[in-house]
């Protein structure tokens, strides 16, 4: 076993996740300890601009250098925090996803800043990084890169068996009956509904989905927003944050409450509607979506069979992120597969990731 920093800072923009995982890249030993670190009001500003902009932007335009830099240094205080809190333990390699300020798999296009060489530079440990671009280049839609992970954990779970992960996009981790994994991204996560809050109430996501458990759906938008072409696409497929950034501009004209309602209602009617192979038995839900009472509410009423968070499961939900890509930095040393047909629509299973600070790194 090898023992793994994963790091994960997603969609949601607001912070750095980190964990410890403990794998030989097929099975998962000792998990966690694991925590957050919260960005600065400035940062998290400074990637939100990115995100608006990045279409127009250059990798090498200052701002970009400058947010990169910033980011990539909080991912080393994230790992020091880390390695402090486990009693500093022995790391054998940082699993580092960076920030993704642009997804655009059918342009073959993806886009993920950090600066891997000065995270390898402050830590002293071998980072791997850059996990999207291979499945991307070889036609892949490089997300979601969870489902491999998700599928390891599950081992003797009564199939078929859905892992739910909502972050700012969601995406949905089937495992059927003969031991396949099949993924897609399914639709907007709380990205939609943060931003809403963050404009009516100030704060960063819709506390205890106080918004939206108060206000009533505006069935009419909910239909619009349906009919979008993403959703009569086969899976595997996936999105960008930005993808249904309309959506606010249709809600505008609702009041905080019902703006919240129908946008939880958007999320929730897209991973009802996601194709499947299977119809799952049990759906566990993870990421910042489970935190939302109208979400889960939401769930349980449009989905057949369980739903539950994947704290059910005993595990740490808010962590998963972080673990997957220290476990798959495990896999890409090994040269093992972190994409497949079936997750990402690459043509063949295939492995990812580069590597900085080893021997033959590059």
């Amino acid at each position: 076993m090898l023992r793994a920093i994963g790091l994960m800072s997603g969609t949601s923009l607001d912070g750095v996740d980190a964990a410890l995982v403990e794998t030989d890249g097929h099975r998962v030993g000792k998990r966690g300890p694991s925590l957050s670190l919260p960005y600065a009001p400035e940062l998290r500003a400074g990637l939100r601009d990115l995100l608006d902009r990045a279409p127009a932007l250059s990798p090498d335009a200052p701002q970009v250098k400058a947010m990169e830099r910033e980011l990539t240094l909080r991912h080393g205080e994230a790992v020091q925090a880390l390695r402090q809190k486990a009693g500093f333990p022995h790391v054998d390699v940082i699993g580092f996803h960076g920030q993704t300020i642009l997804h655009q798999p059918q342009a073959q296009r993806t886009w993920q800043i950090g600066d891997a060489a000065l995270l390898w530079r402050e830590t002293g440990i071998p980072v791997v990084h850059d996990f999207r671009s291979a499945d991307v280049a070889a036609g892949g839609e490089g997300a979601p890169l969870v489902p491999f992970y998700h599928a390891a954990l599950l081992g003797a779970e009564e199939r078929p068996v859905a892992i739910v992960n909502i972050g700012g996009v969601a995406n949905v981790t089937l495992l059927d009956t003969d031991g396949r994994v099949h993924a897609c991204d399914t639709g907007p996560g709380n990205a939609l509904l943060d931003d809403w809050a963050r404009i009516h109430t100030g704060h960063p996501c819709d506390i205890d989905g106080r918004l939206a458990r108060a206000g009533q759906v505006d069935q009419a938008i909910l239909r619009d927003l349906l009919s979008d072409p993403f959703f009569h696409r086969p899976a595997p497929k996936s999105l960008d944050r930005q993808s249904f950034h309309r959506a606010l501009a249709m809600v505008s004209r609702l009041s905080a409450r019902d703006g919240a309602a129908t946008l939880a209602a958007f999320t929730v009617a897209a991973i009802a509607g996601t194709p499947l192979p299977q119809v799952p038995r049990a759906w566990y839900v993870c990421g910042g979506g489970a935190h939302n009472p109208a979400i889960m509410q939401g769930l349980r009423q449009h989905l057949p069979g369980i739903v539950a968070s994947v704290a059910e499961l005993g595990w740490d939900g808010d962590a998963l992120e972080a673990e997957c890509f220290g476990f798959l930095a495990v896999r890409s040393l090994l040269g093992l597969p972190i994409s497949a047909p079936e997750t990402t629509g690459v043509s063949h299973p295939l492995t990812g990731g580069r590597i900085v600070g080893a021997a033959g790194a590059v």
